[in-house]
């Protein structure tokens, strides 16, 4: 499984980094050495969705060029997949009905999210002459695609400024970031399935059924108390992380909300205030990163272990909801 795994993951960079190779070498007219090198690095990167990148204004450089944004986009995508999702398409491309529920649910969740993402921030930022404004349509649109529905799901790189996006883009990027990717991937957040078992649940108690019901099979309750927590468990620490930053400096809440879950996520992106914040700021986002990669991965784990039977059930009584 693990030599199936690193096979997977050098393939993908391996391909990324020949398309970026030739674009840096022929477009950009790079010596080969030096378009090697950085295609590599942006391949190793994106698939990793570390978001790194070797220039001082990350891919705003290259906006409007699909040669660049496109394949690190589609490593990205990979990266932030999953390799469970990735192994089961593998086994199974052309059999839709062999995969697994945890396999559908992010495919349509990173659909969903990719296509809204894309979506809210062309709305937003149409005509923002600091962002979309001077680009011609294809250029918007895939600036849109770039950094409003692929990179925001905890990759990190950026082909516009976000200091000069709109506070709207800013609060529906904060959703992508704070979802995050497929579980078992190199993303970061809560990930897509446990945003959707939520959101399914939620749909499961507006038409009154008793179970929770995906795809024709059957979400076990402890899975719902499992997605519950991490949820809760991760708003608390990005409130509690906004809260201390907003204290211990003079900013917006909205430029502050977007560093907490930007590090929670840890994707990356900042509208830029990230040197100006005090030392002690500065801990926290270091901290907040810290919890945010392990802290989900970690209490779902833990939940799932301490599933345990109870000889006895208490008597039932329903307190006031809503």
């Amino acid at each position: 499984m693990q030599e199936l795994r690193a096979k997977a993951r050098f393939a993908v960079q391996l391909v990324v980094a020949v398309v970026l190779t030739l674009r840096f070498w022929v477009g950009y007219h790079r010596s080969l050495g030096r378009a090697a090198y950085e295609g590599v690095f942006h391949a190793v990167t994106a698939y990793n969705n570390a978001g790194f990148a070797l220039y001082r204004d990350n891919l705003i450089g290259f906006a409007a060029d699909p040669w660049i944004c496109v394949p690190i986009s589609a490593a990205v995508v990979l990266g932030g997949l999953g390799f469970p999702v990735l192994l089961e398409l593998r086994r199974e491309l052309g059999m839709p009905s062999l995969w697994s529920v945890h396999t559908k649910l992010v495919l349509l969740g990173y659909a969903l999210l990719l296509t809204a993402g894309t979506f809210a921030f062309a709305a937003f930022e149409w005509r923002n002459p600091r962002t979309l404004g001077p680009l011609d349509v294809p250029g918007k649109l895939l600036v849109s695609a770039f950094s409003g529905g692929v990179n925001p799901r905890t990759a990190g790189f950026n082909s516009v400024d976000y200091a000069g996006v709109h506070e709207t883009s800013l609060l529906v990027t904060d959703i992508l970031m704070f979802i995050g990717g497929g579980a078992g991937g190199t993303a970061g957040g809560i990930k897509v399935t446990t945003f959707l078992v939520l959101l399914f649940a939620i749909l499961a108690e507006m038409r009154g059924s008793p179970t929770v019901d995906v795809f024709g099979r059957q979400i076990p309750a402890a899975v719902l108390r499992q997605a519950v927590a991490v949820a809760l468990l991760s708003v608390a620490l990005v409130v509690t992380a906004t809260l201390t930053l907003l204290a211990l400096s003079q900013l917006d809440l909205d430029q502050v909300l977007f560093e907490a879950v930007s590090a929670f996520a840890t994707v990356g992106l900042s509208t830029g205030i990230t040197a100006s914040l005090p030392g002690a700021a500065q801990y926290v986002l270091i901290a907040l990163m810290f919890a945010g990669r392990l802290g989900p991965v970690t209490v779902g784990a833990a939940l799932a272990l301490r599933d345990r039977r109870r000889l006895f059930r208490l008597p039932e009584e329903r307190p006031i909801v809503g």
